[in-house]
């Protein structure tokens, strides 16, 4: 069944034609197996003018959790079941691959680990939104007069993309921090940082200064669901005003995994999704979903999905107007919401980086 029209572009998502690749995963015992299924959600998830992606021409990927492979192609090719193993699988279905920065290049998928048990079916459902993010910049058309030697460059921790003066199209990139770098001869600056989400489109207005030359500083199916809606944000940048210096406001706060990098500063932001409460020193010392007991601390992630300590940040609330706000004893209906703290970075707090001295915060 499709659940989309094909008038979405899929010919450079995968160069040639994917051949699937399928594996039996037999069991040598009489031991029974389990059985994983895969059918596609009737509904669609959209408020975007976006064409929808075809559902067949999904790359569909199931392996086991010894990373074997035990079918990889076009969901359209793909068998309707598969007899496997009791164990855990992780199944992953996306409308393009993406390892580094392109222009146009929006992918919508999802991944999920499922434990499937001897005897039974397994039930995985995939809620196929936008994986990656993008940057659009609008440039000044003074920007040639005012920087001839100049140009823009968008970078990531996967790679760089160079913007032309005249570039409208919208850069992708993975979820994470990105930098928009001004270079001009042989010199070249960060102009401006931000950390985009994923479903994240970031247009960014760059703006030049007022005097040419100034120098800058049980009974289952995996079903999809495919959700084109995205975040539009933007903003506009004035190259010398000095915008963009990363945790000097709730703007520009650090995200939680900068943040670990920066310990020992004092009186800046930090933004993160509030995922739990009631810690303690151990490895595993954290609540993830209430009821909780604790007022004194919560933590924040970077998303809302993290359920481990290791990829938490602590967050300290003292007897006052913070804890009166922020503990999740007294609102548990926090868990999710994402939060903009300043405060100073600890190295360690309830066994993990932390947020102390908390002097403000407001909600996104």
């Amino acid at each position: 069944m499709k659940t989309s029209t094909r008038s979405f572009c899929l010919a450079a998502a995968v160069s040639g034609l994917l051949a699937a690749v399928v594996s039996c995963n037999k069991l040598p015992s009489e031991g029974g197996q389990g059985t994983l299924r895969w059918a596609f959600s009737s509904g669609i998830l959209s408020r975007s003018p976006v064409d929808m992606p075809d559902t067949d021409s999904f790359i569909l990927t199931v392996m086991n959790s010894a990373n074997t492979i035990l079918y990889k192609g076009y969901y359209g090719d793909s068998p309707e079941s598969m007899l496997v193993n009791p164990g855990s699988y992780t199944v992953r279905a996306v409308s393009r691959e993406f390892e580094k920065p392109e222009f146009d290049a929006p992918q919508f998928g999802d991944e999920q680990v499922v434990v499937v048990k001897a005897g039974t079916d397994t039930d995985v459902l995939l809620d196929c939104a936008q994986m990656n993010c993008g940057l659009r910049l609008r440039i000044d058309p003074d920007f040639g007069t005012a920087y001839p030697e100049g140009s823009l460059t968008v970078t990531s921790a996967e790679g760089s993309l160079a913007y032309g003066l005249s570039e409208t199209r919208t850069g992708f990139f993975r979820p994470g921090s990105v930098s928009v770098i001004l270079k001009e001869g042989t010199s070249s600056q960060t102009l401006v940082t931000r950390n985009l989400e994923a479903r994240e489109i970031l247009s960014l207005g760059i703006t030049c200064p007022s005097s040419a030359g100034t120098s800058a500083d049980g009974g289952s199916s995996i079903s999809i669901r495919v959700d084109t809606l995205r975040t539009w944000t933007e903003e506009e940048y004035t190259i010398g005003s000095g915008q963009g210096d990363p945790g000097v406001s709730s703007s520009e706060a650090y995200s939680v995994s900068q943040a670990k990098e920066h310990a020992g500063e004092k009186g800046v932001w930090v933004c993160g999704y509030i995922v739990g409460g009631d810690l303690s020193s151990s490895k595993n010392g954290i609540k993830f979903e209430p009821p909780f007991e604790s007022m004194t601390c919560i933590a924040i992630a970077s998303r809302s999905s993290v359920s481990e300590k290791s990829s938490c940040m602590s967050v300290q609330l003292v007897k006052g107007d913070f804890r009166e706000a922020l503990n999740l004893v007294e609102h548990p209906e926090l868990i999710g919401r994402k939060v903009y703290l300043k405060g100073d970075i600890e190295a360690s707090y309830y066994g993990i980086p932390g947020l102390k001295n908390l002097t403000g915060y407001s909600f996104n």
